[in-house]
């Protein structure tokens, strides 16, 4: 079976990622799944981005198992491979260490949803994780990171469709959607409004949330069976 235009789409996704000012150096990777067939394509590991072909991409069932490809999967594969089998629905994750994002990172803060360009992607704060203990760090460290932002969606009752990004404590943000080309302007959302949250915070540090009737108009003016933002 042929799983070309997953890679296809992989690879048009990763050589966005340098021309979005997202990544420096190698430091980022998209994946796009099948969910139908379980399998999913990623970046291979360490590979300049203006190196990549299609046929570079690597091709893992849902099981973590190769199926295509020859060179060794991102790093970051097993996160990339436990969140498709935890937030049904994505189609594509993308992860990067975008500065403004990862600032909130490391500073083990939330991304709070300060105004109307934050609530357009997402309904409500980004949440960050909580801090990696010993056992996740020192096991299957990248698979036990999707675990922890699991963990941090679901004891929070927070939907991954609707606020579909997460920042990981100390390390850096993770995004995803329904295709990849969502996916990675839901990461470049993500980074712009972590900038402007910085900006505010430093001229009002108890800066209020957005209200929840705005939070919501924004939101779902755009999203769900009710938008009517955009052409049909």
């Amino acid at each position: 079976m042929s799983h070309q235009s997953i890679k296809e789409e992989c690879l048009q996704a990763n050589l966005e990622l340098p021309k979005t000012g997202l990544v420096d150096l190698t430091f980022g990777n998209v994946s796009v799944a099948d969910p139908k067939a379980r399998v999913f394509a990623i970046k291979p590991s360490g590979v300049d981005y203006d190196k990549l072909r299609a046929d570079d991409m690597v091709v893992l069932d849902y099981d973590g198992q190769v199926v295509e490809g020859e060179l060794r999967p991102s790093s970051d594969t097993p996160t990339h491979r436990c969140l498709y089998r935890r937030f049904e629905g994505i189609r594509s994750v993308v992860h990067t260490h975008s500065r403004s994002a990862v600032a909130f990172a490391q500073a083990g803060r939330d991304l709070p949803c300060l105004g109307t360009t934050h609530c357009d992607y997402f309904h409500g704060a980004i949440p960050c994780t909580r801090t990696m203990t010993p056992e996740e760090v020192g096991g299957e460290y990248e698979w036990e990171t999707a675990v922890v932002i699991a963990e941090a969606f679901e004891s929070r009752g927070i939907d991954p469709l609707n606020v579909p990004a997460v920042l990981v404590r100390n390390h850096g943000p993770f995004a995803w959607g329904p295709s990849a080309a969502k996916a990675v302007e839901t990461a470049l959302a993500l980074e712009i409004v972590a900038d402007m949250a910085i900006k505010t915070l430093s001229i009002q540090p108890a800066a209020d949330p957005a209200p929840q009737h705005l939070l919501d108009k924004h939101f779902f003016r755009k999203h769900g069976p009710g938008a009517y933002y955009g052409q049909s």
